[in-house]
């Protein structure tokens, strides 16, 4: 999206920890943890498999040696690693059989020093189970294991608070456990307790000694998790113990950021009552209302605003708090932040609210911001609509390009220009071959006259995404498009020169309005600058099948007239249409004179209200071309 901020603020602000996937590891994906062998390869007692050429190890999400074997055609199996023998003194603590722990030392005293693969000695062992007794035990034996690390640099302190083993974390500390030894991303005991919510431990921490601000790999404190949490009650603790309230993470992002963008209500009222700074802003510029609006935290953007929280104060993507509740569609912020929103700041902004809830299809919020009357009219800066290949500019031309009628009728009837546009939204409706949006733009006064900047025609361009469709070219008509301009040609009974073509594709393209079902006589790569007449375009194989109806119905909007030699050879070109040809050269009935002279007099804007007027019903099907010749 076009407008949206620069990078995903959740994504860069809440996630602080990337745990792999249970089945990924070092970067390669696998189907499953278990033996994957096919019948071209067996393992053998060994481990190894037949066929074999090469094997890594590594470990899974779940914790699970395996180990990966790649054949010589490149296919890939894994197997288990072959389980490690279990230390007796490891079962032991396990079973919290401390008798059995106490033998173990005295006959094996070497393996409270000897690590597993993962660098666990029986000291962490004791300490991930909760094995107070074989905690105290051990460290009588070997006080100086007490902050030794396994491979991830966890310590036995780490892992007992990990568990939520509350005694074993007051033992260790007990015993001179350093509180502030930092696993492999740099997240304390501390910062660990706060994760697991566990505000004894938290507490345990703090009174000996624990540092309250220290950061984790990503930039946060204990008290951005613990916010994160919403555990006021930690929060509170952190608090006293001195933790900063304004710490601030990688991306510049607050406990009270974190509390607005996650709804976390509690923790929020607590960090203002506490002098958090409401209107600080993370390193994109967002502010904490910026984000409670993008998520659709009402409560919060409540409380914030009662607080006096700025919804002035734009982002760096120079949006305000409105613009991203109108692109989220949440209509009830929207309406919150209204009576606070400075219009001057949001004409600073270069966008409307209009444009995001169009662009997004947010009907809602579209009605709520015309409701409190927003500008229907109001147009991108050059910078923003510079930005679109087609330089769209009104949020009209975003509900046209969308297809999405109701919000374009609901901004019509407020009052919007559809002629505002480079290119006229009555093209694109046409070229999306929408009845009632194009009808709808030529009932509020779009110009069925309408012509393309890029490459202009000698006739109506909208009328050429309709050359396969007459009830869409009928409707154009019908609205007061000029008829009489589809033949008006230069060279008229004369032979007309070869054509020279070049095929315009369909779409939007190098910021000109392209289409399909028209070939463009060029000399050159070059758009065209004589204006393309309507039987050249006619001429086109895409559409000269079309040429008989075409001409048939469009005589039926004009009076007397003569047809170009070229027309009359599309006409010649299938039996079918000679009685087409036969119209267009016999005196027209008087009747049907007499209806295009009131048409013109009426004028393109008044046929469009001829529905309004209190005339015969007989009249009207008159007036706008329901009866045939025969009935005239």
């Amino acid at each position: 999206m076009l407008f949206s901020q620069s990078e995903d603020l959740s994504r860069r602000h809440s996630t602080h920890h990337h745990r792999p996937h249970p089945m990924q590891a070092g970067g390669v994906p696998l189907l499953n943890n278990r033996t994957n062998i096919s019948s071209s390869g067996k393992r053998s007692d060994s481990g190894d498999a037949e066929g074999a050429v090469r094997s890594y190890s590594f470990v899974t999400g779940y914790g699970k040696r395996c180990i990966a074997w790649k054949r010589p055609d490149g296919s890939l199996f894994v197997t288990p690693e072959p389980e490690e023998a279990v230390d007796p003194v490891v079962m032991a603590i396990k079973d919290g059989d401390v008798k059995e722990v106490r033998r173990l030392i005295v006959s094996s005293p070497k393996s409270l020093t000897e690590a597993n693969r993962e660098g666990w000695l029986p000291l962490h062992e004791a300490a991930y189970h909760g094995q107070t007794d074989c905690i105290l035990v051990l460290l009588k034996a070997r006080p100086e294991l007490i902050d030794k690390r396994t491979l991830q640099e966890q310590t036995p302190l780490f892992l007992a608070v990990a568990g939520d083993h509350v005694t074993c974390v007051q033992r260790l500390l007990e015993r001179g456990a350093d509180p502030d030894i930092s696993n492999k991303n740099k997240e304390t005991p501390l910062y660990k307790a706060c994760e697991r919510e566990n505000a004894k431990v938290v507490d345990l921490l703090l009174r000996f000694g624990g540092g309250v601000n220290q950061r984790c790999s990503q930039g946060w404190t204990a008290l951005h998790e613990a916010t994160c949490r919403n555990s006021v009650d930690i929060c509170r603790i952190l608090l006293q113990a001195g933790a900063k309230v304004g710490a601030t993470n990688t991306y510049g992002v607050t406990p009270l950021f974190l509390a607005a963008q996650g709804g976390r209500l509690e923790a929020l009222e607590f960090l203002i009552h506490n002098g958090a700074d409401i209107n600080s802003q993370a390193g994109d510029g967002a502010s904490a209302l910026y984000e409670a609006c993008r998520n659709g935290h009402v409560d919060i953007v409540e409380l914030l605003l009662s607080r006096n929280a700025d919804a002035n104060r734009p982002a760096k993507a120079g949006l305000l708090p409105l613009h991203v509740a109108a692109q989220r569609g949440h209509y009830e912020i929207v309406s919150l932040l209204i009576p606070v929103t400075s219009r001057t700041s949001v004409r600073s902004c270069g966008i409307s609210p209009l444009h995001l809830a169009a662009e997004h299809n947010q009907d809602e919020a579209l009605e709520v911001l015309i409701e409190c009357g927003f500008d229907v009219n109001a147009t991108l800066s050059g910078d923003h609509s510079g930005k679109y290949e087609d330089r769209r500019s009104t949020p009209l031309y975003f509900a046209v390009a969308n297809g999405n009628t109701e919000a374009a009728a609901m901004l019509l009837e407020a009052g919007a220009d559809p002629n505002l546009d480079a290119f006229s939204p009555l093209l694109l409706a046409a070229r999306q071959g929408c009845v009632e949006t194009l009808g709808l733009l030529l009932e509020h006064g779009a110009d069925p006259d309408v012509r393309i900047p890029t490459h202009p025609t000698a006739f109506p361009a909208a009328a050429v995404f309709c050359m396969n469709q007459p009830s869409l070219l009928r409707v154009l008509l019908d609205g007061g498009c000029d008829a009489q301009a589809f033949f008006s040609c230069e060279y008229g009974s004369d032979p007309h020169p070869p054509l020279k073509t070049s095929g315009i594709s369909s779409g939007f393209n190098s910021r000109t309005l392209r289409f399909s079902t028209a070939v463009f006589p060029v000399s050159s790569e070059e758009a065209p600058t004589v204006p393309l007449q309507f039987c050249e375009a006619i001429s086109s194989p895409a559409v000269s099948r079309w040429a008989g109806p075409i001409v048939d119905l469009l005589l039926d909007y004009v009076g007397s007239v003569r047809l170009c030699s070229r027309l009359l050879e599309h006409l010649d070109s299938f039996e079918g249409w000679a009685t087409i040809k036969d119209k267009s050269a016999s005196p027209r009935p008087l009747m049907h004179l007499c209806r295009q002279r009131i048409r013109e007099q009426v004028g393109g804007r008044g046929l469009r209200r001829l529905a309004t007027l209190p005339l015969p019903g007989r009249l009207l099907k008159y007036l706008n071309n329901k009866h045939s010749e025969d009935g005239c």
